[in-house]
């Protein structure tokens, strides 16, 4: 009777599995990887690998496109043989995702190595993450982000706050231990608030000394220790640009890696109309004005490379369709058609 039992349940438990969402099944998966050190390991052997050098990934010209090449574990070995170096080189890589076949998708920096010999051997070059993310497709900029953040919160966590001993990375890199303090780190992000401010006809765009010539975009900063998502923003318009927020609404969020591992909470906030002159702080922002529905259509449309003018000044562009600032920028847009 318990054999049938036992057999039933199997049956039960088989029929459940395969009903469930390819999704579900993917992120059961990924959690396995994380969770059991020996089964991540042998995904490595048939994984597919992102490459990157001192933090920025490899990428591959194809006519006008920029590709991101998916090596597999064997291409990898391959390059780190004829480059003469250890087999270990494996042990540093970091799991990111995985297909909807359940082929494992790792990163690895391989920053202690010749990177003209790397970037020789595959045809192809390491890219500045910033200017990666504006030319690959949108489904691979997300699991460079990812993987970018990953890395450097390995690279910057390889002591115990505690002890001041080394710590280990598990193989999927989900997080590393202090053995002599017991210990466990995981990665963490800095929630960062990003918001549109607009006066029912018009949108507060900004930029920082730092930005591209011409490119502007919605106002961020960091959440501060106690804060909540609507006091932050409250609190960083009003620090920025010097208007009181009448309401807010809630878009969105994205992960975004910089400076580092951030998650961006995209907001629009509304000002009134009859308070809301700017009065900027300019130890943070360079430029901050109010742009009319016409002007930020057309600033949507325009390329970074065409913005330039023939006096030498910079016609406004917006950030990437990557980026969530584009989002909120849409969203704006179709909210006024509307």
């Amino acid at each position: 009777m318990a054999a049938a039992y036992r057999a039933l349940h199997r049956r039960v438990s088989s029929l459940v599995c395969r009903l469930h969402s390819t999704y579900v099944r993917k992120m059961r998966y990924l959690n396995q990887l994380k969770e059991d050190d020996s089964l991540c390991r042998q995904a490595q052997t048939s994984g597919t690998f992102y490459l990157f050098h001192n933090l920025s990934p490899f990428l591959q010209k194809a006519e006008k496109k920029y590709l991101v090449p998916h090596l597999s574990a064997a291409e990898v070995k391959g390059i780190l043989e004829k480059l003469q170096e250890a087999e270990q080189w494996m042990e540093k890589s970091v799991l990111i995702g995985c297909s909807d076949e359940h082929r494992p998708c790792f990163a690895l920096d391989l920053g202690a190595l010749d990177k003209s010999l790397i970037e020789s051997e595959l045809q192809g070059s390491f890219t500045d993450l910033r200017k990666a993310l504006f030319v690959v497709d949108e489904k691979d900029s997300p699991l460079l982000a990812s993987a970018q953040s990953l890395l450097r919160w390995h690279d910057s966590h390889q002591y115990c706050s505690k002890t001041g001993q080394p710590t280990h990375k598990n193989p999927a890199g989900s997080k590393r231990v202090c053995h002599a303090s017991g210990v466990t780190y995981y990665p963490q992000m800095s929630p960062v608030v990003i918001t549109l401010v607009s006066n029912g006809s018009r949108c507060l765009l900004a930029r920082q000394p730092s930005f591209p010539p011409g490119m502007f975009t919605a106002l961020s900063g960091f959440c501060e220790l106690g804060e909540s998502v609507e006091e932050a923003v409250r609190r960083e318009v009003a620090e920025e640009v010097g208007l009181e927020v009448d309401s807010l609404r809630y878009s969105a969020s994205q992960h975004w890696p910089f400076p580092s591992g951030s998650l961006m909470i995209a907001c629009h906030a509304l000002v009134g109309a009859q308070r809301d002159e700017i009065s900027m702080d300019t130890l943070e922002l360079e430029e901050a004005r109010w742009f009319g529905l016409e002007e930020v259509v057309e600033g949507l449309k325009r390329e970074p490379s065409s913005s330039k003018q023939d006096d030498g000044s910079f016609l406004p562009w917006f950030p990437p369709k990557q980026a969530i600032a584009h989002q909120l920028i849409c969203e704006w847009v179709q909210q006024q058609a509307a």
